[in-house]
C-alpha cells in the first residue's frame, strides 16, 4: 500500500499548490501591478484602516504564504532529484563481460523447455547462535559503510583500513589508561559522575562499528594494502620531485588532515617526532582554537614557525647539529633500516621560499606534503573523496588518500592526545554528568529502585543476564536471539532502565549511518525480537510508549538491576557491614556484555567495574588483618588487572608483611602487562615510581 499513500500525498501537495491561487484569483482577482501613486499614498496615510486597504493587506499576506509554500516544495523536490541523480551516478554498471554473460544466461533461461524439472525447495533454516546473522538474516556487512577493498567511509571523510584499525586500537588504549589511572573512592550511587567516563567522539564510534561489520579483504600476492604507505612514494632520495608531493584541488586540505592523523597514529608507539608542521598550516587545518588547545597535547607533533626550525627533527644526530646526520638518515631510509623520518606538511609559499632546505629535509623524511602546486616536484589534484590525479599532463590516477574534515580529524586526534594536565580529583568538585545520564539520573535511580529484584519465590520465567556473556534465559535454558542488533537492544535497555527513544537506540547500535535509513531497520529488529520471545515464552518484555522503549520489569529478571540494587543497599546501610559489600561482589559474575565490542558499551562497563573495585578496596580498608586485606586487593586485581591503585595497595601490603620478593614480582608483572597492552614505557616507569612511593598499609 506504499504507492497509494505516496499518490495521496502527491494529490494533497498539488491541491495546496493550485488551490490558493485559484481561490484568490476568483475572489479578489490578480494582484495589483506597480507601486501606489502619491495620491493613493496620501489617502492611505489619512485613513489607513479602510475595507480596501485591509483586503489588500490580507491578499498580500495570502500570496506570501503561498509563495513560501511553493518555495519549500520546490526545494524539497530539487533535493530529492539531486539525491536520486547522485545515487544513479554511484550505481555500478555491468562490464562488457558481465553484460555478455548476462545475455547468455537470459537466453538459456528463456530457451529451456517448459517441462523442466522444478528445483526442490530449500531446506528450512536451522537456528543459529546470536550474532551470526545481520538484520535481514544474511551474513553481510551493514549499509556500505565499509568498502572491503579499500577502507571505511564515515561522516566527514574516508580512512584506509589500516588507519581505521589504528584508530580502534588507540580508542581501546584510551579506556585501558582510564582503567589504570582510576583511584577507588568511597562507594557511591549507581549513577556515577566520573568525568573520565565520558564516551569517545562519535567518529571514533562509527569507525569501531564499521570495523566490527567489515570482513578483511583478500590480499593478492605482491599487492600492497590500500593506505599502507603515507604517500605511496615509489622511492626516496634521487630526484627531488619523487621525495614529496604538492596537493591541490577541493580535497587538498582534507588530504593534509588525513596525512596528519595517519602519521600521528602510525608513530604513536615511537617516542620520536612523527609530524613536523608549520604553525600557520596547523591553524589552517584544525582551526586556530583547536590548534592552540589540542596541538600541545598531541604526542609526536612538532609545531614550527618556519622551515629553518625543522632541521633538528630530521637529523640523525643531536638537533643542534642541523642536517649533519642527514646522510645516515638517508642511508637508513634507502636500506629500509631504522625508523622513518617525520612527515613534513608545509604551505606552498614556505616551500617556494626555502626550496633548497626543503629538498634536503625531504631526503630524510617519511613524506613531504605541500599545500599548493609544487613546481619542483609532483603535484596531485585531490577530489573530496580522496582520489588523486597526477598534474603532469598525463592525467593518470594516483593512490587514494585519507581525507578528513576539520571536525572528523579533531575527533580522531582526541583519542591519541594526552589528557588534560590537571584532571580534577574524584569528589573534589561536582563533575560534568555523563551524556547518557544527563538530566535524568534521579529518574534512573527512582525507576531502578522500584524494579523488583530476584527472590527465592520469584515466578518470572525470563531472565536477562548481561553481566558476563549476554544471554536471555527461559526457565534456565537459553533463548536463541538470531540478530546481533536484537541482542544489543536488550543489553542497551538493561543499561537504561528508564528506556530509550528511537534516536538513542539507532545512534548507539548503528553509529555513523544516516538516521533516516535506520528507523525501518530498528522496527524490523524489534519486531523480530518480540516475535521470538512471544513464540517462546508467550510474553512481551519490550514495552513501547511515547516513542520510548523499555524492558518490562514485571516480565523479566535483569541481573544488572539486581547488582545496582546491591550497590544501593550497601551505601544506604547505617552501620558498616562487610556483608553488604560482599553482596555487591557476589552480584558481579563478569564484565558487562563480556567480549562484546559495541562502541557505546565502554562507559557503562567501566562504571559497573568501578563499583566492584570500590567494594574490594572498602573491604580491604575495613579489614583488621593485613593478609585478609591483601586477599581482597588480589581479588580486585583479578577484576581489573590494569588498575595502578590496586597494585599500589597490594605492593604496600606485601611490604608490610615482609615479602619483598613478592612485591617486586608484582611490580614487574604489572609493568609487563602494561607494556603488552601498548602503554608507552614512559607511562610504565611513572607507574612503577608511583608503586614505590606509595606508603605501606599499617599492620593492626
Amino acid at each position: 500500500m506504499r504507492w497509494s499513500r505516496q499518490l495521496m500525498s502527491l494529490l494533497f501537495v498539488l491541491t495546496l499548490l493550485a488551490g490558493p491561487p485559484m481561490v484568490l484569483l476568483s475572489l479578489v482577482g490578480p494582484p495589483a501591478l506597480g507601486w501606489p501613486t502619491a495620491a493613493q499614498a496620501r489617502q492611505w496615510v489619512q485613513n489607513p484602516l479602510t475595507e480596501q486597504t485591509l483586503t489588500a493587506a490580507l491578499t498580500i499576506a495570502a500570496w506570501l504564504v503561498w509563495l513560501l509554500l511553493a518555495y519549500t516544495v520546490t526545494v524539497r523536490v530539487l533535493t530529492r532529484l539531486s539525491a536520486t541523480a547522485s545515487w544513479l551516478r554511484r550505481m555500478p554498471l555491468p562490464t562488457p563481460w558481465q553484460a555478455t554473460a548476462g545475455g547468455i544466461a537470459g537466453a538459456a533461461v528463456f530457451g529451456v523447455s517448459s517441462h523442466a524439472i522444478a528445483a526442490p525447495p530449500p531446506p528450512p533454516m536451522q537456528p543459529v547462535a546470536a550474532g551470526t546473522l545481520d538484520e535481514a538474516g544474511r551474513p553481510t556487512p551493514s549499509d556500505g559503510d565499509v568498502l572491503a577493498d579499500e577502507g571505511i567511509s564515515v561522516t566527514g571523510g574516508w580512512l584506509p583500513r589500516e588507519t581505521a584499525e589504528q584508530v580502534s586500537a588507540a580508542a581501546a588504549l584510551v579506556w585501558l589508561r582510564r582503567r589504570r589511572s582510576y583511584r577507588p573512592r568511597p562507594p557511591g550511587p549507581p549513577s556515577r559522575e566520573d568525568t573520565d567516563l565520558a564516551p569517545l567522539p562519535p567518529t571514533v564510534a562509527a569507525v569501531q562499528a564499521a570495523l566490527a561489520d567489515a570482513t578483511p579483504p583478500p590480499t593478492e600476492p605482491g599487492a600492497a594494502s590500500a593506505g599502507s604507505s603515507l604517500l605511496d612514494r615509489p622511492t626516496v632520495g634521487g630526484a627531488f620531485h619523487r621525495a614529496g608531493v604538492g596537493l591541490t584541488g577541493l580535497g587538498a586540505q582534507d588530504a593534509a588532515r588525513g596525512l596528519l592523523v595517519t602519521s600521528l597514529l602510525a608513530g604513536r608507539h615511537h617516542p620520536a617526532v612523527s609530524v613536523v608542521v608549520t604553525r600557520a598550516v596547523l591553524a589552517r587545518l584544525l582551526g586556530p582554537n583547536t590548534a592552540e588547545t589540542l596541538g600541545p597535547r598531541l604526542p609526536g607533533l612538532a609545531v614550527i614557525d618556519n622551515l629553518g626550525q625543522a632541521a633538528g627533527f630530521f637529523s640523525g644526530d643531536h638537533p643542534d647539529r642541523g642536517l649533519g646526520g642527514r646522510d645516515q638518515a638517508q642511508r637508513n631510509t634507502q636500506e629500509g633500516t631504522g625508523p622513518p623520518g617525520p612527515t613534513l606538511i608545509v604551505h606552498v609559499a614556505s616551500a617556494a621560499d626555502n626550496a633548497e632546505t626543503l629538498a634536503g629535509l625531504a631526503i630524510a623524511s617519511a613524506a613531504v606534503a605541500v599545500l599548493g602546486r609544487w613546481p619542483a616536484g609532483q603535484t596531485w589534484q585531490v577530489d573530496p573523496s580522496g582520489r588523486t590525479h597526477y598534474q603532469d599532463g598525463s592525467g593518470s590516477a594516483g593512490p587514494r588518500m585519507c581525507v578528513l574534515s576539520q571536525v572528523t580529524a579533531t575527533d580522531l586526534l582526541t583519542v591519541i592526545a594526552h589528557p588534560d594536565p590537571a584532571p580534577p580529583e574524584p569528589g573534589a568538585s561536582r563533575p560534568t554528568r555523563h551524556p547518557a545520564l544527563a538530566g535524568r539520573s534521579l529518574q534512573w535511580e527512582a525507576t531502578a529502585q522500584d524494579h523488583p529484584v530476584r527472590s527465592g519465590n520469584d515466578r518470572r520465567r525470563l531472565q536477562l543476564r548481561v553481566l558476563g556473556e549476554p544471554t536471555l534465559l527461559l526457565d534456565g535454558h537459553p533463548v536463541e536471539i538470531r540478530r546481533t542488533a536484537a541482542l544489543q537492544v536488550l543489553v542497551f535497555l538493561a543499561a537504561h532502565p528508564v528506556g530509550a527513544d528511537t534516536r538513542q537506540l539507532t545512534d548507539a547500535i548503528w553509529p555513523g549511518l544516516p538516521r533516516r535509513s535506520l528507523t525501518g531497520r530498528l522496527y524490523t529488529t524489534l519486531s523480530d525480537l518480540r516475535a521470538t520471545i512471544r513464540s517462546t515464552a508467550g510474553v512481551t518484555i519490550v514495552e513501547h510508549s511515547d516513542d520510548r522503549y523499555r524492558l518490562d520489569p514485571t516480565a523479566v529478571i535483569v541481573d544488572l538491576w539486581h547488582f545496582h540494587h546491591a550497590v544501593r543497599d550497601a551505601i544506604t546501610t547505617v552501620t558498616t557491614d562487610p556483608k553488604t559489600w560482599k553482596a555487591v561482589i557476589d552480584a558481579y559474575p563478569g564484565d558487562l556484555a563480556a567480549r562484546r565490542t559495541w562502541p557505546w558499551l565502554d562507559p557503562f562497563r567501566e562504571a559497573t567495574r568501578r563499583h566492584v573495585i570500590d567494594a574490594h578496596v572498602a573491604l580491604a580498608s575495613a579489614s583488621p588483618d593485613v593478609r585478609e586485606a591483601l586477599a581482597w586487593l588480589q581479588a580486585g586485581i583479578r577484576i581489573d588487572p590494569y588498575n595502578a591503585d590496586l597494585h599500589t595497595r597490594a605492593v604496600s601490603a606485601l611490604i608490610a608483611l615482609g615479602d619483598h620478593d613478592a612485591a617486586e614480582h608484582l611490580r614487574k608483572d604489572y609493568a609487563r602487562r602494561l607494556a603488552a597492552a601498548g602503554i608507552l614505557p614512559t607511562d610504565t616507569a611513572l607507574t612503577k615510581a608511583t608503586l614505590r612511593d606509595h606508603p605501606a598499609i599499617p599492620t593492626r
